[in-house]
């Protein structure tokens, strides 16, 4: 029987009149992206907004797009201000806010890194992992305080060599971007999904909300029955060495970097989960759990009052921790 989560609710969540629960899909960031929705408009009024915003996302912060404005800022000369906009602003403004809350487990600024683990948009043709010689000047360009961010100018400082990479949060940010559409809409329940990452308003019209079953890795003897969570006003965001990786040498080297040593995390955790309201920050701070480890992310999430779920692998088992907050979501 699955383990149901239950968020604490200020006001009675929103229901449609009636109608039955529509659903459309598309492609966006080398993923699927899907909205449910119930009552009007129909797929054909909303489609074209929910692609709109993601392509932008994509023309604006992929290390993919020759052209987006995180592209130009990082093959910007040292020492030059590069124009933002609004959306990058935002972002920024979250990544470099939970990279110091942190102390630095969550940074924007591992382009080169990612590249030399062969996880970015210029990967370095080298088999298994990189070694010092290339890990080094990588790690030294890269630190999120050598970021100035003008927010009133709406305008970031290249430092010179510094590449960012945005794929810790940005996903998060399009499905927040997908959830405000809808809202301005008029469609008071919903649920967007990106990758993974969802985020849920109001209940359907039968009254039940949207379950949503927490990730956890594929083919690995689970921990015990099967989380599921009540979107509502909620968004979960999952950061995971089994979404992105490669193995060398008996070992698998996940996608996410620790910015202190520019390695993968250590195999033994396997993921961190995330509910908080917004999905960018759920994305970002994932990530940052993850890069600080069981005992301090735990710490760290306590402190900030932040529901998360640890699973580490150990005797050939998941193992699960909870932070405070996510226990008491616990039905």
């Amino acid at each position: 029987m699955p383990r149901i989560l239950i968020p604490e609710l200020r006001a009675a969540p929103a229901r449609p009149a009636g109608g039955t629960v529509r659903a459309l899909e598309g492609a966006t960031m080398g993923t699927r992206w899907l909205v449910r929705w119930a009552g009007d408009p129909g797929p054909e009024d909303l489609r074209p907004g929910i692609q709109a915003r993601l392509d932008t996302v994509v023309a604006q912060m992929s290390g993919w797009e020759a052209e987006s404005d995180l592209s130009r800022f990082n093959r910007a000369p040292a020492g030059t201000w590069q124009d933002l906009p609004a959306d990058v602003l935002a972002v920024m403004d979250c990544a470099l806010a939970v990279a110091a809350e942190t102390g630095g487990a969550f940074d924007p600024t591992l382009g080169r890194l990612v590249d030399l683990w062969g996880f970015g948009p210029r990967p370095t043709p080298v088999e298994g992992p990189p070694g010092e010689a290339l890990l080094a000047p990588a790690r030294a360009g890269a630190g999120w305080q050598r970021l100035r961010l003008d927010v009133p100018n709406r305008r970031l400082l290249q430092p010179g060599g510094l590449a960012l990479d945005l794929s810790g949060i940005a996903k998060g940010h399009a499905v927040d971007l997908v959830a405000e559409h809808l809202a301005a809409a008029s469609i008071p329940a919903f649920l967007v999904e990106i990758g993974g990452e969802l985020r849920g308003q109001g209940v359907k019209p039968d009254g039940t909300p949207w379950w949503v079953a927490l990730e956890t890795p594929p083919g690995e003897a689970p921990a015990g029955e099967q989380f599921v969570v009540a979107l509502h006003g909620l968004s979960v965001a999952t950061s995971g060495d089994y979404r992105r990786s490669f193995r060398h040498g008996g070992r698998r080297y996940g996608h996410t970097l620790d910015p202190r040593t520019g390695w993968p995390l250590a195999e033994s955790l396997a993921s961190v989960t995330v509910l908080h309201p917004s999905c960018m920050r759920a994305d970002a701070l994932a990530t940052a759990l993850g890069v600080l480890g069981v005992e301090a992310g735990l710490d760290h999430a306590g402190r900030y009052d932040i529901a998360a779920l640890f699973l580490t692998r150990e005797d050939g088992r998941l193992r699960e921790h909870m932070s405070p907050a996510f226990a008491a979501m616990l039905d």
